[in-house]
């Protein structure tokens, strides 16, 4: 016995009509924005804005995944905001890769139209200073910093200094499970005594090697990013008045989560 073929859901298909790739992904927008200031334009101009625009997308992804992994956290769970941290490790390892990108640019294609950046700067990156407050790196000074900050993106920078971090996602989390988590001494052997038992406390052990990998990544992509700007610029000051790669290299051993590191010295 044949059974009739069922007839195609006209939600579906080109038969559907309603919504296009590139309606839905407002690609005549996207493709619009990479716009060279050079004239006429140098050729590797086009792959600098495309490449810090790609990263400025990665920003708002991890943005939205970090804020959820820390609200869960607050709430009390550990298994979904692991779940959020991976992901971001995964993104985090496309933005370390995503420099060999730009060291496929030579400092003559560079000094092009470099000139044409100033002030502007990666150092002006809001979402990039968000992920930083919001991991836990909280820097006030950051917003004297910034020269001609919108004021929308200051209130951004503002609301994410004074809202909970990931690290107080994390100590909501171990207060939870009962561990006192009042001064540094007493998280330290809450640490001790997690790390001890990870049968017992296995879930709480990955959400802390979860937060540490998060770390590392950024650690790591600022060590790579020293070395993609030194090979452009060398020792030259950054186009937005930093000292450029002696800047750079300052933060390379900047942490989010210290007393995760320092517990491998205790163990």
């Amino acid at each position: 016995m044949t059974h009739p073929t069922p007839a195609p859901d006209p939600r579906f298909g080109e038969q559907g009509g309603r919504l296009t790739y590139s309606d839905y992904l407002r690609l005549a927008d996207l493709l619009a924005a990479q716009v060279p200031e050079s004239d006429p334009a140098s050729h590797d101009e086009l792959l600098f804005i495309t490449i810090h625009q790609v990263y400025e997308l990665w920003f708002k992804l991890l943005l939205a995944e970090l804020s959820d992994a820390r609200d869960r956290m607050l709430a009390g769970e550990t298994y979904l905001p692991r779940v959020r941290l991976e992901r971001c490790h995964v993104v985090e390892r496309v933005l370390v890769g995503q420099v060999d990108v730009i060291d496929t640019m030579t400092p003559q294609d560079f000094l092009a139209f470099r000139t044409k950046l100033a002030p502007a700067s990666g150092f002006q990156s809001v979402q990039f200073r968000e992920i930083e407050f919001l991991s836990g790196l909280k820097d006030p000074d950051f917003l004297h910093r910034f020269r001609r900050l919108p004021p929308a993106e200051r209130d951004r920078l503002d609301r994410r200094l004074a809202e909970p971090s990931l690290w107080d996602g994390f100590l909501a989390v171990l207060a939870r499970a009962g561990f006192p988590v009042g001064d540094a001494e007493a998280r330290f052997a809450a640490y001790a005594r997690i790390a001890a038992d990870r049968e017992r406390f296995g879930p709480l052990w990955d959400l802390a090697e979860a937060l540490v990998a998060h770390d590392q990544a950024f650690s790591l992509w600022r060590a790579r990013h020293v070395l993609m700007a030194e090979r452009q610029i060398g020792t030259k000051p950054g186009t937005g008045g930093s000292a450029g790669g002696a800047y750079l290299r300052s933060r390379v051993e900047t942490r989010f989560y210290p007393e995760l590191w320092e517990l491998r010295s205790r163990l």
